[in-house]
C-alpha cells in the first residue's frame, strides 16, 4: 500500500511537466509543433458546420459538425474552429442527416441505362440507395442486371432483390397451376444462386401474374432458401390489397405466416388499403401486425405517402384466370365474345374496387399518349363509350399504365404513425416528360417531410427521417449506413426545411423536388449547393456472404 501514493504521485508531475515543455518546444526557433499540437489543426475532405443533425435514430435533434475522410464518416460533434477541409459546407439553419433509403423501388431499368443512371429524380428527395427488384419482379438471373449498373456507374447505391415472379416465369412461363417437385427445385435453386450473387432478399407479388397462380407453400420454399443466408429478408405486394380475392387480412396473415414458417423477416410492401370495401381496415392489420411482433416475428411495413397508388390496368382489372399466357393470349380471350362478356363481368366488379372509373387515371398508353393524364370516365365520356369498353379496347392494344386514387387518409396516416412503418417510392424512373408518371417517383420523401410532419403534424421529423434512414438500414441490414456516427459510410444530406417541398403533382408529375442543398453519396456530392455534379459514385451493395 505504501507504493500507491508514489505511482500516483509520479503520474501526476509527468503531467505538470507538459505545459513547460510544451513551451519549451513552441519557443525553439524553426521546431515543428509537436503531434499532439499539430492534431489542434487536423485536416478533412468534407467538414459540414453548425448544422442541426438529425443521426438516423429517432433521437431528437442537436448542433453538431459532421466531417469525412474519402467515403467514412470520421467525426461527428464540436469539431475544432482550426480544421480545415477541401469542401466546407456551412449549414446553419438547416438539417444534416443520412442520405434516405428507399426501400422499394422500381428505378432498376432507368438505372442500368448510361441516359438515367444518374438517378436525378431520386437525387433530388435526399435518395442515396434504392433497393430494386420489388414485386417479384427484375431477372431470374442477375448477373446482367449486376453487370449493366456496375458498367453505368449509377449515382445512387443499389441493393438486389430476387423476384419470385421472375424466376417462376423462368421456369413455368405464364402457367396457371402449382410447380411440380423438380420446377420448385429449380426456382429454389435460382433464388440460391441469386443469393450467392449477392442479393439481400426475395421479393414476391402474388397480386400479378404468375405469381398470383402461387400458393403459399411455394412461396415458403423459397424464401426458406433465402433465409439460409444471413442477414437476409422477404418482402411483398401482398396477394391482395383490396376484396378482389383473399381479402387485405388474409393477404397481411399469408406474409406473417411466410414469415413464421421461413423464419426470416417480412416486408409488407406499400401497406394500404385499396378500395372503399376495405377502407377503415388499417386498425386491424396494424392489429395483426403488432400480434406477430409480439410474437417475436420480424414483421415491418413500407409506405409511399399518397392516397393514389399507380399500376396497370390489366393487373388492377382483369381477373387472374384471363391473364393466363400473357398480353397476347388476354386479347385473343377478348376477341371471343363469350369470353369476353365474362371477363368484361369480372372487370365491372374489380372496377368498383378501385372506387369506379373517375379514380382512374391513364398515366401511360403508347398507342395514343394523348389521354396520358385523363380519367377513366372522362375517356369513356370524350368517346361516347362506356368505360369499361374504352377499358378493354385498350386491354387489347397492349394494355396501359394507370394512376388509381383509392387509398383514404385516415388509413394512410394510420399506418404511417407506426415505428414499425419505413418509407418507400415504389416508383420508377423514366426519362423525364414521358408519360403521366405517378408524382411519388419525383416526390415522396420530400413530401412526407413537407405534408405529414410540418403540415399536418402527423409525425415528428426526427421519427419521419428514422423511417427513411436508421430503421430502413436496420430492417435491409445494411450495414454502417443510414446514421450519422463515426465509422459510419458519408451518405449524408444537408435541406433547408424551409424550401424543403416535393414539386410534382398529378397533372404536371414530371417536376424535381426542391430543398436538398447538398447529397453527399459514399462522401462524394451528387448535389453541392443545389445544383447536380456530374460524376457518379453510387454502389452494387451486395449482401455480405
Amino acid at each position: 500500500m505504501a507504493q500507491r501514493p508514489m505511482r500516483w504521485k509520479a503520474v501526476i508531475s509527468r503531467w505538470t511537466l507538459l505545459p513547460a515543455v510544451a513551451c519549451a518546444a513552441v519557443l525553439m526557433l524553426g521546431a515543428p509543433a509537436p503531434v499532439w499540437a499539430q492534431a489542434a489543426s487536423p485536416h478533412y475532405d468534407v467538414l459540414i458546420r453548425h448544422g442541426k443533425l438529425l443521426d438516423g435514430t429517432g433521437n431528437p435533434w442537436r448542433y453538431a459538425d459532421v466531417a469525412f475522410r474519402g467515403d467514412r464518416i470520421v467525426e461527428v460533434g464540436q469539431i475544432p474552429a482550426g480544421a480545415q477541409a477541401t469542401t466546407m459546407v456551412e449549414a446553419s439553419g438547416k438539417y444534416v442527416s443520412p442520405g434516405f433509403i428507399d426501400t422499394h423501388s422500381h428505378a432498376a431499368p432507368g438505372i442500368q441505362t448510361q441516359e438515367l443512371a444518374a438517378a436525378l429524380p431520386i437525387l433530388f428527395q435526399g435518395i442515396t440507395t434504392v433497393v430494386i427488384n420489388p414485386d417479384g419482379g427484375g431477372p431470374a438471373d442477375l448477373r446482367p442486371q449486376i453487370a449493366d449498373i456496375e458498367r453505368q456507374v449509377p449515382g445512387v447505391n443499389v441493393v438486389l432483390q430476387i423476384g419470385h415472379n421472375a424466376v417462376r416465369r423462368a421456369v413455368m412461363g405464364m402457367a396457371n397451376r402449382r410447380p411440380t417437385r423438380e420446377e420448385q427445385q429449380r426456382m429454389e435453386a435460382l433464388v440460391r444462386e441469386a443469393m450467392q450473387l449477392g442479393a439481400g432478399g426475395l421479393s414476391s407479388g402474388p397480386f400479378y401474374v404468375p405469381g398470383k397462380y402461387s400458393d403459399t407453400q411455394e412461396i415458403v420454399g423459397l424464401a426458406k432458401v433465402a433465409a439460409g443466408f444471413p442477414g437476409s429478408w422477404y418482402t411483398s405486394h401482398i396477394r391482395d390489397e383490396s376484396s378482389y380475392d383473399v381479402g387485405l387480412l388474409a393477404a397481411v396473415d399469408e406474409v406473417i405466416q411466410i414469415s413464421r414458417a421461413a423464419g426470416i423477416p417480412a416486408i409488407v410492401d406499400h401497406v394500404k388499403a385499396l378500395g372503399p370495401a376495405v377502407w377503415g381496415q388499417s386498425r386491424e392489420v396494424i392489429r395483426r401486425i403488432e400480434a406477430a411482433r409480439a410474437q417475436g416475428l420480424e414483421v415491418w411495413a413500407d409506405q409511399y405517402p399518397y392516397e393514389a397508388s399507380g399500376s396497370d390496368l390489366q393487373s388492377s382489372l382483369v381477373p387472374g384466370w384471363a391473364q393466363e399466357g400473357g398480353t397476347q393470349a388476354l386479347a385473343r380471350r377478348l376477341e371471343d365474345a363469350a369470353q369476353r362478356a365474362q371477363i368484361r363481368k369480372e372487370m365491372a366488379e374489380n372496377l368498383v374496387r378501385r372506387a369506379g372509373a373517375g379514380a382512374i387515371m391513364v398515366s401511360r398508353y403508347a398507342p395514343d399518349p394523348s389521354l396520358e393524364g385523363k380519367r377513366l370516365d372522362a375517356i369513356a365520356r370524350q368517346r361516347s363509350q362506356e368505360p369499361l369498353d374504352v377499358a378493354i379496347e385498350m386491354l387489347i392494344n397492349g394494355g396501359a399504365s394507370i394512376v388509381s386514387f383509392n387509398m383514404e387518409e385516415q388509413d394512410v396516416e394510420a399506418f404511417m404513425r407506426q415505428p414499425w412503418t419505413m418509407t418507400c417510392t415504389d416508383g420508377a424512373l423514366v426519362k423525364l416528360g414521358e408519360g403521366a408518371e405517378h408524382p411519388r417517383a419525383y416526390g415522396a420523401f420530400p413530401r412526407k417531410i413537407r405534408h405529414y410532419v410540418l403540415e399536418r403534424h402527423v409525425l415528428t421529423l426526427e421519427q419521419a427521417i428514422h423511417s427513411m434512414t436508421g430503421l430502413a438500414a436496420a430492417v435491409f441490414r445494411l450495414e454502417d449506413r443510414g446514421e450519422i456516427r463515426a465509422g459510419a459510410m458519408a451518405d449524408v444530406v444537408v435541406f433547408d426545411p424551409s424550401t424543403l417541398a416535393d414539386v410534382a403533382t398529378y397533372q404536371k408529375p414530371h417536376a424535381y423536388s426542391k430543398g436538398m442543398d447538398y447529397v453527399f453519396v459514399n462522401g462524394q456530392a451528387a448535389i453541392a449547393a443545389g445544383k447536380i455534379v456530374p460524376a457518379r459514385h453510387g454502389r452494387v451493395l451486395r449482401r455480405r456472404r
